[in-house]
């Protein structure tokens, strides 16, 4: 359906979205306004639970909402950080209010003060004999900072094969990588891709960015051997027959250049794990897997429930019978008890990789890490799976997270996603949200949260409509932060915001005052309000991960040479001329290098065009990092054998093999676990970063 024009927007419209939240403009540039279409913005109320189709409807609820707020003598959540100010909430209610808490604990307390940290319930009541409740969410005023300054190694798990994985790179593998930077090269983590639960299927979708879960992980990265019960199970014959199979898969991959075939992997490691569950568990290991059931609760039965369902009904629960849709229907329970074994798999399955998972941290710390493992937070979940399907009430129906148009996508984006309702998140005193945070942080040292700045909006599309036509809705961002402290401070943990590209004003001073940080990329710091050349080292922000490339970029090697844009000319998907487009590249290299060399980083005397001496010049762009007052300093890791080719081209589906490369150097070759650690280019890198420091940072 086609957008009304943005002049439609009433007056009455635009005073409903704003009290829901809902944009009726945005500001892609300071001097620039963009008025949104009210179709979307009526799309985006109908989702919010507000009829707003017609005029009179439009008045009535805006009457509604009018009268609920004046009504009110508190919003649903009440965030008081420590050592602060009691909120507005608080202080703005008539005199003599009496307050009344519950802790976490139980515990009844008058009062707001001397609260502990947590998720409180708490009840005013007014002398006018009006009562309201809230959650009241205390947290500590920041969240932990990196314990002193590190450097760590950004890979994708999946492409660190070693001899020893089923044909893609797996925990024990991550556990080795840990291992051994920690003790040998003075890292002090190791980041990895978002390693959530995936939706099954033929082919399954390879992006780690929309999975089925985001609560919990995927077993395709256990190291099966590694489960205790692998020893004890039956018909050896045939788990040997297994693992000879997968050494044909790991050899068609590290010795034919073929690429890494997921489902083919979880085939392998499905059927073996079916006769490792066989095996009863020891009385011990009995009693942690009741406890892991106790801690995960209906969360853990919801989800092990919809994968024991997708094998009988296939993987898009809208499609499924009518009483399947609904989690808590009789249908739904009925369906359970007659899959019980399927259930009790998967669950099995969602314990077996948390266990693999805190012992790769474990492993990293036990190395001298500081911060070991930094896990990484999918903005959203795929719509057709276990999270989408066990919180419909708390995603909004017909919706779907994007980005608006901006200089690098003139189209806007649509990523996919079916965003959370912040009416039904505070409702629920975040409880989805509490839930999520808390289950990563049980084997995260840091959490990386992708497109951080979703905290405090998120770009809505309707469905049936382009990404141009969408609208911002906004969240209460001071409460999402407020959680996200409370759970970090409780497991110790550093979180990284990925805050590249378009930031609202005001959003990194928040994320920074409480102590998120930030990401900067090499390619990226320049003086944008000044003269537009590369940011001197001095002038990078302390507060962020400072690396020269991610996975949605170009390897550095890549990126010196120029041969990213001959991979975007191959694909199509240049915008200007090839010839231009080198140019382009070629000097924004020469820039960079030239400030190397001033600094004294690199020896220019001698040099060629960018990439001649691409190892020293590699080694040099880390040096800069390292002259930045950035806390955290990320290497990829393919830049240590000279892989020019990047993990995830944006833009491409089937032109390219996005998430399914194994890491190679830079002929192309697959290169091992075993060989890369003892590369003499990597340990070249490393020793750059590791000189005089001691072990884990």
């Amino acid at each position: 359906m086609a957008a009304a024009p943005a002049e439609h927007l009433t007056e009455d419209l635009a005073r409903l979205a704003g009290l829901h939240g809902v944009a009726t403009s945005y500001r892609p540039a300071p001097d620039r306004t963009v008025q949104v279409p009210a179709s979307a913005v009526t799309a985006a109320l109908a989702a919010l639970g507000v009829d707003a189709s017609g005029p009179d409807a439009v008045r009535a609820a805006l009457a509604a909402r009018e009268d609920e707020l004046r009504a009110r003598l508190l919003p649903p959540v009440v965030v008081r950080w420590a050592g602060a100010e009691p909120p507005a909430a608080l202080t703005g209610l008539p005199a003599g209010t009496a307050l009344r808490v519950v802790t976490e604990e139980g515990e009844d307390r008058e009062g707001t003060e001397g609260l502990p940290p947590g998720v409180h319930r708490l009840t005013a009541t007014a002398p006018d004999g009006r009562t309201g409740e809230a959650y009241l969410v205390v947290a500590p005023d920041r969240l932990p900072a990196p314990p002193g300054r590190s450097y760590g190694l950004l890979v994708q798990l999946y492409s660190l094969l070693s001899h020893r994985s089923w044909g893609m790179g797996d925990l024990a593998d991550l556990a080795e990588l840990a291992g051994w930077a920690g003790r040998t090269a003075g890292a002090g983590f190791v980041q990895v891709n978002p390693l959530h639960a995936a939706v099954p299927g033929a082919p399954t979708d390879p992006s780690p960015y929309r999975p089925s879960s985001r609560r919990f992980p995927d077993p395709v990265h256990l190291r099966v051997e590694d489960v205790p019960e692998f020893a004890y199970a039956g018909d050896r014959e045939r788990l040997s027959g297994l693992l000879e199979r997968a050494g044909r898969l790991r050899a068609a991959v590290l010795d034919k250049g073929a690429l890494i075939d997921r489902d083919a992997v979880w085939e392998l490691k499905r059927e073996a794990l079916e006769a490792v569950l066989a095996v009863p568990l020891a009385p011990g290991r009995q009693a942690a897997y009741d406890a892991f059931r106790a801690a995960h609760g209906q969360a853990l039965v919801d989800h092990a429930t919809w994968y024991a369902l997708a094998e009988v009904h296939g993987p898009d629960w809208h499609r499924w019978p009518d009483g399947l849709r609904d989690p808590r229907s009789a249908a739904t329970a009925r369906a359970r008890s007659a899959l019980a074994g399927r259930v009790e798999f998967h669950t099995r399955l969602a314990w077996l990789t948390d266990g693999q998972l805190r012992a790769a941290q474990r492993a990293a710390r036990e190395a001298g890490m500081s911060v070991g493992i930094v896990h990484d937070l999918a903005v959203g979940v795929h719509p057709d799976g276990a999270d989408a399907w066990a919180q419909q009430d708390v995603f909004a129906a017909g919706m779907s997270v994007g980005a608006p148009p901006d200089a690098f996508n003139a189209r806007g984006q649509d990523w996919g996603l079916p965003p959370w309702r912040p009416d039904r998140l505070a409702a629920t005193g975040y409880a989805p949200y509490r839930e999520l945070l808390r289950a990563l942080f049980r084997y995260a040292g840091a959490l990386r949260i992708d497109h951080v700045m979703g905290l405090f909006r998120l770009w809505w599309v309707p469905e049936g409509s382009p990404p141009t036509e969408g609208t911002y809705v906004h969240y209460d961002a001071d409460a999402m932060l407020a959680v996200l402290a409370l759970e970090a401070d409780r497991a110790g943990a550093v979180v990284i915001g990925e805050d590249l590209g378009t930031v609202e004003p005001g959003v990194r001073e928040a994320l920074q005052r409480r102590g998120v940080l930030g990401t900067s990329v090499l390619w990226f710091e320049r003086d944008w309000e000044g003269d537009g050349r590369p940011l001197p080292p001095e002038r990078w922000r302390a507060d962020c991960l400072a690396t020269a490339t991610t996975h949605d970029l170009p390897p550095t090697a890549a990126r010196l040479t120029g041969d990213h844009v001959e991979l975007r000319d191959r694909l199509g998907l240049l915008t200007r001329p090839a010839a231009e487009e080198k140019a382009g590249a070629t000097a924004d290299a020469a820039e960079w290098l030239a400030l190397l060399g001033s600094l004294g980083l690199l020896d220019l005397t001698a040099a060629g065009p960018p990439g001649s001496d691409e190892e020293e010049e590699i080694r040099a762009v880390h040096r800069f990092l390292l002259r930045t007052p950035a806390r955290m300093i990320g290497v990829w890791l393919p830049d240590g054998v000279g892989d020019r080719r990047p993990q995830n081209l944006p833009g491409t589906w089937d032109e390219y093999p996005n998430w399914r490369l194994p890491l190679a150097d830079r002929e192309g070759r697959p290169v091992p676990l075993e060989e890369l650690l003892a590369s003499p280019r990597l340990r070249g890198l490393l020793d750059v970063l590791g000189k005089d420091r001691a072990p884990g940072g």
